[in-house]
């Protein structure tokens, strides 16, 4: 029996791996594993049954990647996404360029251009973007103080935090959280 690994854009969260396994399960699939952008089959769909899945995926909002190209650009969101969201960024103890080229097992500056290529803008600046969405939820909850939301976020200080979120929102953290009706921006949007 072989395996196959399909790469599935626009997966940014748990319940995106819920979904996915779903859809491909009501297609008769035998899944091994779903993680984000990627899900591991234990059998290779013929070319009927892959147009099938990649018909149901997409009434759900996600897009099957066959290029290799935009398939390495996913699997760099989605690690991005992951750390940023779901892991703990003051414990990093290495750089993202560092731990991305590690994850992928690719150089860094041809990840770096690729990304640029495909994207138009910089891997730096797709980071940014989602640690402001993060910085923007953690603040609509209320629970954290800027202080602490900077550190979780392994940012080197308050202001450098602060810094990054007006140039990006407009706003300082402290406006943007009196704001009643902020509007974030979904992952999959950034």
């Amino acid at each position: 029996m072989e395996n196959t690994t399909l790469y599935i854009k626009n997966m940014v969260c748990p319940r995106c791996i819920k979904m996915v396994r779903q859809v491909l399960e009501q297609q008769g699939l035998d899944v091994a594993d779903v993680g984000l952008g990627k899900a591991m089959l234990n059998s290779r769909p013929g070319a009927e049954q892959t147009t099938a899945i990649a018909k149901a995926l997409e009434a759900e909002g996600f897009l099957l990647l066959d290029d290799k190209r935009h398939q390495l650009v996913e699997g760099i969101k989605n690690f991005v996404v992951e750390t940023v969201h779901y892991g703990d960024l003051e414990e990093l103890n290495e750089n993202f360029s560092t731990l991305l080229a590690q994850r992928l097992q690719k150089d860094y500056h041809q990840l770096s251009k690729l990304f640029s290529e495909v994207e138009n803008t910089t891997i730096e600046q797709y980071i940014i973007h989602q640690k402001i969405e993060r910085v923007k939820e953690l603040l609509m909850y209320g629970e954290l103080t800027l202080s602490e939301i900077s550190y979780k976020l392994g940012y080197s200080s308050v202001a450098h935090l602060s810094g990054q979120f007006k140039k990006v929102t407009g706003l300082t953290p402290s406006q943007f959280r009196q704001l009643k009706e902020s509007a974030r921006k979904p992952l999959d949007k950034i």
